[in-house]
């Protein structure tokens, strides 16, 4: 039963669809008979402003008076004109959500970034709130202190304060010592010997650096000879001076290296602590340019003298902090 009434119903909204096109076709030409009608009279319309006002009046009332269009209670013209509104609404609220996607996108990053700002206006706000609040309470502290007690108190806190900094500085001088033992060292010697910039070949022991490089910086094949030793000492001793240890363990580039390292940066530090922020007094006189130097340079720790290569100073990073 079904599917001989689908059939009826496709024949029944083709004979629709044929009906309603039909009346369209009649009133277009129902309509261009008039058109016609009225261009084989030839009627002149009155010149004067009387005339066509009444005209107009006489057009308007029959326009009003006549019986408008309406379409065959079968017919699917109202069904098409609904479906033609609504689909140029659909797309009008299509292209108006497109036109409204980046106007949203920017309101929302903004809206994210003001949100952002706020919350750091308030964190300002309450770290503002309790440095006031410090500040309060040291002054009601005060105001029951003598000026001799206030400055002991002070006193008294810049010798915890001085403490507390030697401390850290020795934590940090033993930590430096232990890198330059541990990693720096081995990688400085490399270099002396010819090898690769620090940085470059990590993993670098003591029977790598007896063997030592080639012309193009890589590493030779350990050979073994009896002069072998005394030859590595030699090299020691032209590059480093006398070894800092008085053996000719596997070590000793090793050691004489963060040897020289240590010494550097000693200087260094004493002769900056010495110059009192004056730059051309905090140099240290080198005698030879060395490969702790240059990678004290290369890490932005250390600068060359701008007219004078054997002359370095550290960088006095405290300077710019000071008030």
């Amino acid at each position: 039963m079904d599917y001989r009434s689908q059939p009826t119903a496709k024949e029944e909204y083709t004979a629709n669809v044929d009906q309603t096109l039909r009346e369209l076709q009649e009133r277009v030409q129902q309509h261009e008979n008039e058109l016609e009608k009225l261009r084989s009279e030839q009627s002149q319309p009155p010149e004067s402003a009387a005339g066509q006002a009444r005209l107009i009046q006489v057009a308007l009332k029959e326009v009003t008076e006549s019986d408008p269009f309406l379409p065959s209670p079968g017919s699917l013209l109202p069904t098409l004109l609904a479906f033609r509104k609504t689909h140029q609404t659909i797309q009008e609220s299509k292209s108006y959500l497109a036109s409204q996607r980046v106007s949203h996108e920017q309101l929302s990053r903004q809206l994210e970034a003001d949100e952002a700002r706020l919350k750091d206006q308030k964190l300002l706000g309450d770290a503002l709130t309790a440095r006031i609040l410090s500040l309060r309470d040291e002054v009601d502290a005060g105001t029951h202190v003598t000026p001799g007690e206030g400055a002991e108190e002070l006193l008294q806190e810049l010798r915890a304060k001085k403490k507390s900094y030697d401390r850290e500085t020795s934590k940090l001088m033993k930590v430096l010592l232990r890198f330059i033992d541990n990693h720096l060292a081995p990688m400085l010697a490399a270099e002396e010997l010819g090898g690769p910039v620090v940085g470059d070949l990590i993993g670098i022991d003591g029977d790598d650096l007896a063997a030592g490089f080639n012309a193009q910086g890589k590493l030779r094949k350990p050979k073994d000879s009896d002069d072998k030793e005394d030859k590595r000492q030699r090299r020691i001793d032209e590059i480093w001076g006398q070894a800092t240890n008085g053996g000719t363990g596997r070590q000793d580039e090793i050691a004489a290296a963060a040897a020289e390292m240590k010494q550097l940066t000693e200087e260094l530090l004493n002769t900056l602590a010495e110059a009192q922020g004056n730059n051309s007094a905090s140099y240290v006189q080198l005698s030879r340019e060395s490969a702790a130097a240059r990678f004290l340079v290369r890490s932005k720790v250390a600068q060359f003298h701008p007219r004078d290569a054997t002359r370095l100073r550290l960088v006095d990073f405290g300077r710019d902090l000071e008030p």
